[in-house]
């Protein structure tokens, strides 16, 4: 007998809030919260000084969430405001932060979320995706983040800091099996090979999945749903003198798997339930050649600082390379109305896509900041960044288009920041950025395609002031201005169409907030509230009655909301950490109307007669439809989070231990268009863990990711039938870890 999903979630929460009200009262009242420190202005700051909304996540939150196989897309509602997901597997991941990013699933489509890791932009997708281990901690920054980070990031920055060598000796080894033949092994070593000059660490990571979905058309047997993903990294620190530190890092990395698996018909016309025809481990493909996809990719980076005494000159050069193919049954089934068979459901025509690709990037900064202890604090530098994409679409096709994208753009910029005393902080930035994109085709199957150029040059700035209320309570106000670059779209070559190009962005956003430690530091609560708007806000209008892409502006879009962190160290047993965040955005241009689901009832195509979805907005006489007033695509209009960690001494030298961590997602619109079909609304997720720790050193526990085996809908696909991809299904494991 199974309880529904809403009892399920109350007993959920009542057993959670019983499980901590116990623990609450339990313990010592000597526990207090760790000061973390950020990087968020390029230079070392506790998190409690910056006049930015700013969520931390620590090495072993990360680690945890991660476990089981989980990739960067993992992160998704684990941060307040942070969403993500992808229709393109492990590959190319999409960020939201506080509803703004970018749907377009081409590779070349640049995004408002920028990831950074290791003090390097990762631009393209592709760069994106690179698996993380050895990570020493998260940040996610919230808001327009252009003038010490550059180019497209208005939404905010996803920063990945990994573990570096020092001249101490620091190992650590992490190593899981669980459900479906899932795996992930991991480590690092460090510590000094020239005392005091030369410093080296090793870190790598395999991470597996055994194919467990059955292909019923074919009748083989787990013939899709794993992967293969090997990547290591080797750092060197050089410090020849006292004044000069040298970082060099090199990285690489070689996935193999299986693609999104689309379901065709999973959503039934006039609900956005997920249907019977969803089934964990069966698919229906005669397409697809079985969905691979892969990818190889290797990079490094030299980062070089001089200290000439009162101010310090660094050096970051970086160069990147992915290349990679995939493919997929895109219409989710098998057959076509006009065909002898066809299912599940109705498929109103085949559809099986693919593409190879290579790209390329070079990132140069020179950054000198003052090493002044006084009042005044400031940084000047610059920033240059080439890259260059090429794309093979269609295999079908012979020969197949040929995208060449590239992209260009160099920045100035400068940040002071000035303590009028011990409580008042003013700080203030300005950047200018020109930035260039072209694309260009060759072999288009329809009409010869015209080389496509773009370029803008624009002002960032940001201001904000900082005021201490005592010492344990500061507030602040921020004010920025950041844009995107201008877009150039040209996937729908491959379908006999032409190249978009939407122009660039601009936001203004203002956001006000505090950041306190109370309770005698047992409690860190940090909340903010924002309003920002976008002028000409860049959209991709995806699928409709020929699964086009099409760039387009808005006039402008809005979004309002708040953000809560609370880190409780309720007792030297147990800490709490909870993320709260609440996001309304709207789309305002009443001139805006996009193409809707190409299978609708109303369509006037016979053939789509078993199988629609049901748009909700106003039409027009195209049957396009008026998208004023609706959130933005992917957009959660509210998160939430949470980590519970216990542990309890049961000898000198043996601990026990439990985790808990959960997130739970709002109504989520998947296009720019609404529907009774395409959203997701409630979906959660619970993880944890319980385990034994020895020597505080060594550890052995039994781990569960998506405990309750929820079937969240992530994205759909809209031209072809209701076919939608969700999210990893449960897996249950050991795990064992040791460090020095």
């Amino acid at each position: 007998m199974f309880a529904p999903k809403k009892m399920k979630r109350n007993l959920l929460a009542s057993a959670g809030i019983a499980t901590i009200g116990a623990l609450i009262f339990s313990g010592s009242a000597w526990a207090q919260v760790d000061e973390i420190i950020v990087t968020a202005q390029k230079r070392e700051q506790n998190i409690q000084d910056v006049p930015i909304s700013i969520t931390a996540i620590p090495a072993t939150d990360v680690d945890q969430i991660l476990s089981g196989g989980g990739d960067i897309l993992s992160l998704a509602n684990r941060v307040p405001g942070l969403y993500a997901e992808s229709s393109n597997g492990r590959t190319a991941p999409r960020f939201y932060i506080r509803g703004l990013g970018n749907s377009d699933f081409a590779l070349q489509a640049t995004q408002p979320v920028s990831i950074i890791m290791n003090d390097v932009v990762m631009a393209n997708t592709l760069l994106k995706s690179f698996p993380i281990f050895d990570v020493e901690q998260v940040e996610v920054l919230r808001g327009p983040q252009g003038t010490l980070f550059g180019r497209n990031t208005p939404a905010g920055i996803v920063k990945f800091d990994f573990r570096k060598p020092t001249d101490d000796l620091d190992w650590n080894l992490s190593s899981s099996i669980g459900t479906y033949g899932s795996s992930k092994t991991q480590f690092g070593l460090g510590g000094a090979l020239i005392p005091g000059k030369l410093s080296a660490r090793v870190a790598g990571a395999g991470i597996y999945r055994s194919d467990y979905v059955d292909n019923t058309f074919t009748h083989e047997k787990d013939a899709l749903g794993g992967f293969k993903d090997v990547a290591g990294r080797v750092m060197l620190k050089f410090t020849p003198t006292d004044a000069l530190d040298i970082l060099a890092e090199a990285h690489s990395r070689n996935e193999t798997g299986t693609a999104t698996l689309f379901r065709a018909n999973i959503l039934t016309t006039g609900s956005n339930t997920v249907n019977s025809n969803y089934v964990k481990d069966e698919v229906a493909y005669d397409g697809g050649a079985g969905n691979p996809q892969g990818i190889t990719s290797k990079g490094f980076s030299v980062n070089a600082s001089y200290d000439f005494g009162a101010v310090t000159l660094t050096s970051i050069s970086a160069f990147e390379q992915a290349r990679g193919f995939a493919r997929g049954d895109i219409d989710g089934g098998f057959g076509a109305a006009f065909l002898p068979f066809m299912g599940p459901g109705f498929i109103p025509f085949p559809s099986d896509t693919g593409n190879k690709y290579i790209t390329n990037q070079y990132t140069q900064e020179v950054r000198l900041a003052n090493n002044d202890a006084g009042p005044l604090k400031w940084q000047v530098g610059g920033f240059l960044f080439r890259s260059k994409m090429k794309a093979l679409t269609d295999p079908g096709f012979v020969p197949p288009s040929t995208l060449t994208d590239h992209k260009k753009a160099w920045a100035v910029f400068g940040q002071g920041s000035y303590d009028f005393d011990e409580a008042t902080t003013l700080t203030a930035g300005l950047r200018y950025t020109e930035d260039k994109a072209d694309l260009f085709v060759e072999n288009q199957p329809g009409a010869p395609v015209p080389d496509t150029f773009a370029k803008a040059d624009k002002v960032s700035w940001d201001v904000s002031l900082t005021r201490k209320l005592n010492e344990d309570v500061n507030v602040y106000g921020r004010v920025a201005y950041g844009f995107r670059g201008p877009s150039i779209q040209g996937r729908n070559v491959a379908f006999f169409g032409g190249v978009s190009v939407a122009k660039p962005e601009t936001i203004t956003s203002y956001e006000a907030g505090f950041k306190s430690i109370l309770m005698e530091n047992k409690l860190r609560l940090n909340g903010d509230v924002y309003y920002y708007q976008v002028r000409d806000q860049q959209f991709t209008a995806v699928g409709g009655t020929g699964n086009n892409i099409g760039l387009i502006n808005a006039d402008k879009g809005v979004g309002y909301g708040f953000e809560a962190d609370i880190d409780w160290s309720v007792t030297d047993n147990f800490d709490l950490t909870v993320g709260l965040a609440y996001a309304k955005t709207e789309i305002k241009d009443k001139n805006l109307f996009v193409s809707v689901c190409g299978s609708r009832g109303n369509s006037g195509n016979p053939l789509a007669a078993g199988s629609f979805c049901t748009p909700t907005d106003p039409l027009d006489s195209r049957g396009f439809a008026s998208v004023d007033g609706n959130p933005f695509p992917n957009a959660p209009d509210f998160t939430g989070n949470f980590v519970a960690n216990f542990h309890q001494p049961v000898s000198d030298t043996m601990e026990m231990i439990a985790s808990v961590d959960g997130s739970i997602q709002g109504h989520t619109n998947l296009f720019l268009y609404e529907s009774k079909e395409f959203f997701s609304s409630g979906n959660f997720e619970l993880g944890g863990k319980v385990g034994v720790r020895f020597d505080d050193k060594y550890e052995l526990a039994v781990f569960a990711r998506n405990i309750t085996d929820e079937v969240n809908l992530q994205g759909g696909i809209d031209f072809n039938n209701n076919t939608g991809f969700v999210t990893e299904p449960r897996i249950i494991g050991v795990s064992f870890s040791a460090h020095n």
